[in-house]
């Protein structure tokens, strides 16, 4: 696998300074984590579902979760369950693992996860894990031991990407108690963690509260404020977090190409640098733009995406600019090990050494993933070659 592999070697290299690097379902877990970036969720039930993620995969998409939680009806799990056993076996007999994304089954309860590894015999090879939703402390425990019994009966290493949706997240009465109890239940099983999504529709839904095309997130105080302290408790760059996904974005248009031919001024871009002053995209999507930035600037990576038009702009955004490679890697240098204060390649802020170092790692293991852009090349030009 590998991100913007859709373009040709020729339109890679024009676009890159370093290339996104290759890695596979065996890579290790903080590789994996940062690599998600857009995942596309899908309904299990689905009659095209092979299909289709081979066609999402041709695109540019690098994870994908197929849903047998709220995306369908209580009364289809049991014709989404069979559906999606017998798609994926139909992938494992294409013999086309290599061109495959990561694969996730987001669950309803625990039993599933046991029961739909033994009914994929040898096709549970295409999964890397399971989503487990509303994830608490007390609904940890039997999530954790499926995952454990289903490994074991797989022979193969299974993820859990946990879903922090629960009312007691966002309650303020409750919340500290259940982050910390989250918390006890992640460090327990830590090398079966992958990553940590946010469930921001359920949250709103507590307060039955919806926000519009020109919203993001962190325009939901409600919602923000559970943001910053689960990235607080459990998003910390000391090597005692997690990553921590950005939230889904609802809006999309159907029937309708999100990007025009022609070059259009984005009102959020207004004031930013240069290089990225404008973008092809609708109006109703400078909200998705703003929210993806916001989502880096809070500590979140990646994003839950419904809709494969999102998928190109959040890639094009996690690639690493030119500047934040230099700065990162002059952060870095092994002579800076003592510490100190220097100005930056490009003569236009501080680079503090010890300050700075979690965010330069932080930085590199991402251009590493999402490739470092060259000199002068803007999201932009990176978001439109990503369209396919």
């Amino acid at each position: 696998m590998r991100h913007f592999r859709q373009l040709t070697p020729e339109r890679r290299s024009a676009l890159f300074h370093r290339e996104p690097t290759e890695f596979t379902p065996d890579a290790p877990a903080r590789t994996l984590s940062v690599a998600l970036g857009a995942t596309l969720y899908s309904p299990a039930t689905r009659p095209s579902l092979a299909d289709d993620v081979l066609k999402q995969t041709a695109r540019g998409v690098v994870s994908m979760v197929l849903c047998l939680e709220d995306s369908i009806a209580d009364g289809e799990v049991p014709q989404a369950e069979e559906n999606l056993v017998r798609q994926l076996r139909e992938l494992a007999d294409r013999g086309t693992e290599e061109a495959l994304p990561l694969l996730f089954v987001r669950v309803r309860e625990s039993g599933q996860i046991t029961g739909l590894v033994r009914r994929l015999g040898a096709a549970v090879r295409l999964l890397s894990g399971f989503v487990l939703p509303k994830f608490t402390e007390d609904r940890s425990g039997p999530f954790m031991e499926a995952l454990t019994e289903a490994e074991a009966a797989c022979g193969r290493r299974l993820f859990a990407m946990p879903v922090l949706e629960s009312p007691e997240l966002l309650h303020r009465e409750t919340r500290t108690d259940a982050l910390t109890g989250i918390a006890r239940t992640l460090d327990k099983y830590r090398e079966r963690v992958l990553a940590l999504r946010l469930g921001v529709t359920d949250f709103c839904a507590a307060y039955g509260l919806r926000r519009t095309p020109e919203m993001t997130a962190y325009d939901v105080q409600i919602v923000a404020s559970v943001i910053a302290d689960v990235v607080n408790v459990l998003g910390r760059a000391d090597g005692t977090g997690f990553t921590v996904t950005g939230p889904v974005w609802e809006y999309f248009r159907p029937q309708e190409r999100m990007f025009k031919p022609q070059l259009r001024q984005s009102p959020f871009l207004s004031g930013r640098a240069e290089d990225v002053r404008t973008a092809l995209i609708e109006h109703d999507l400078d909200g998705l733009l703003r929210e993806i930035e916001l989502d880096r600037a809070n500590g979140l990576l990646g994003k839950t995406c419904i809709h494969p038009s999102h998928v190109a702009l959040v890639h094009a955004l996690s690639v690493v600019s030119h500047e934040e490679f230099c700065d990162a890697t002059d952060v870095l240098r092994p002579e800076r090990g003592g510490g100190g204060v220097m100005r930056s390649v490009y003569t236009n802020k501080m680079n503090e050494v010890k300050p700075h170092r979690a965010w330069a790692e932080r930085t590199l293991l991402r251009g590493e993933v999402f490739g470092v852009a060259r000199e002068g090349v803007s999201f932009v030009e990176l978001l439109a070659a990503g369209v396919k």
